[in-house]
């Protein structure tokens, strides 16, 4: 956790100053410590520290080390330099086993505050929870940062949404068999307990098969678990005001069906629910900051297992909304949930827009990588504002092409539409987003695609390995920038 402080000493417990080549060069510093000051313009005089952006140079002072972190040109500095180079900082062998470190940013800016936050908590996050030992590699939860800046709101709000994005990430990276549909259930009620301006609905799967879920229930027929939507209506605006819905794909874990994912690929399928897990971490964030505009939190839950009972390429299903999807691969199971889901929404709900949040596609990695989400949306406004937010908050989409064309590659010959398009490649994804926004009608309609982004399996830019909480951050901007 965090506290911040006006006034920082040294010798009192383990630092990390961030110090710019400007500030070198100049000799003007952030703080009043005039032992310190000499000790950095003696290692710059020596020739050992020129604040290069990454560049690391310690410090023994009494018994604490005061960890010089290098970030380069300040005007060259980006926001997501600024987290590595925390990340960095706060994981070398030199910081890694203090439990107290206070954090010294070059600035006061608030740009800055907020960055240096989420590199150090976000960047020191690790999953330990089935290490028999204790490993030296602490994370955020167990270390204590003392920020060197003054009390801010937006610093109090940064904290707050680094804690739905580590709920998130808790949520993927545990055991698919803890993490299920019921443990999800049980996680929102608990975020809800006691909240007067939220009302909760849940679709077991009795409740699925009365209301003809057809595509959710389908994609579960394998499963000894139990499938269910559920909706959170959170009313942070006036009871006339629109709502907007996020809907998470919750697939609690993802054998790909009788279409088997080969080994390489089936490992790590646990993860195949962060979308969910986004959705009911931006729950968590829109709770705590008490966001004024009304919301739907909609995870749909289930298990894409293998049995006798599995469904199977080549069989016709009925929709919730009476549309029928010819089944063209069982691996593509997240976009029938995510339909049924939508459709349930549109009818019962009728929301203003629609957010979707997936790890729906292998296309969206061959499209952009692991660093940038795929964003499809009907509606240019909507997709703007959605990159907006991606770009204020470093959580980044990337609008990819949705045009009139693209529903032929998802028409079937033998039902409505077929749950696979035609094409190979990166357009995989455009066709995958197509086939859900033909279950939204008329209402305005995004989708992000998280498949690259929501999991690291070797770490990249301030992410461990395992899950990054990917949406959670966009998700809460989004709609704290647009509270109506």
């Amino acid at each position: 956790m965090i506290q911040f402080i006006s006034s920082w000493k040294s010798g009192k417990h383990s630092s990390l100053l961030l110090v710019s080549q400007e500030q070198l060069q100049s000799k003007k510093f952030n703080f009043s410590d005039k032992a310190v000051q000499a000790d950095i313009l003696a290692v710059k005089q020596a020739g050992q520290f020129s604040a290069d952006e990454g560049e690391l140079f310690p410090l023994v002072v009494g018994k604490q080390i005061v960890l010089l972190a290098g970030v380069g040109e300040e005007s060259k500095l980006t926001g997501t330099a600024l987290r590595i180079v925390v990340r960095k900082s706060l994981s070398s062998s030199f910081l890694k086993k203090s439990k107290e470190i206070a954090i010294i940013p070059f600035d006061k800016s608030e740009n800055t505050g907020v960055a240096v936050i989420e590199g150090a908590l976000l960047g020191t996050y690790a999953w330990k929870k089935y290490f028999t030992k204790n490993q030296d590699n602490q994370s955020a939860g167990e270390k204590q940062f003392l920020f060197f800046a003054d009390r801010k709101k937006a610093y109090a709000d940064a904290v707050a949404v680094c804690q739905g994005v580590t709920l998130a990430r808790d949520l993927v990276n545990d055991n698919a068999d803890v993490v299920t549909s019921e443990y999800f259930e049980k996680t929102i009620k608990e975020l809800v307990k006691g909240k007067k301006n939220v009302s909760l609905e849940i679709l077991n799967e009795p409740q699925l098969k009365a209301k003809k879920l057809g595509l959710h229930l389908a994609v579960n027929q394998g499963s000894v678990k139990e499938p269910k939507l559920v909706i959170v209506r959170y009313q942070g605006a006036g009871t006339k005001d629109p709502y907007t819905a996020l809907v998470g794909k919750g697939m609690t874990f993802d054998t790909g069906g009788l279409n088997l994912k080969p080994t390489g690929s089936i490992e790590t399928m646990r993860c195949d629910m962060s979308g969910a897990a986004a959705v009911v971490g931006t729950l968590k964030n829109v709770l705590t900051l008490g966001v004024k505009r009304n919301i739907l939190f909609t995870v749909g839950l289930a298990e894409n297992a293998i049995d006798a009972k599995s469904y199977k390429p080549g069989d016709v299903i009925r929709g919730y909304n009476g549309m029928t999807v010819e089944i063209g691969n069982t691996d593509a199971e997240g976009r029938l949930v995510l339909a049924d889901a939508i459709s349930y929404l549109v009818k019962n709900y009728k929301p203003a827009e629609i957010i979707d949040i997936a790890t729906l596609t292998g296309a969206c990695v061959i499209a952009l990588g692991y660093d940038y989400t795929g964003l499809v949306a009907s509606d240019d406004d909507l997709a703007r504002k959605l990159i907006r937010a991606s770009n204020d908050t470093d959580d980044r989409a990337w609008r990819m092409p949705n045009y009139p064309e693209i529903k032929d590659y998802v028409k079937s010959k033998i039902a409505d539409i077929k749950n696979v398009g035609l094409p190979r490649g990166a357009l995989g994804t455009c066709t995958a987003a197509e086939f859900l926004r033909q279950f939204t009608g008329n209402t305005r309609w995004a989708h992000l695609d998280i498949a690259g982004t929501a999991f690291s399996e070797s770490g990249r830019m301030y992410f461990g390995v395992g899950a990054t909480g990917a949406g959670v951050r966009l998700l809460t901007q989004y709609v704290r920038q647009n509270q109506e």
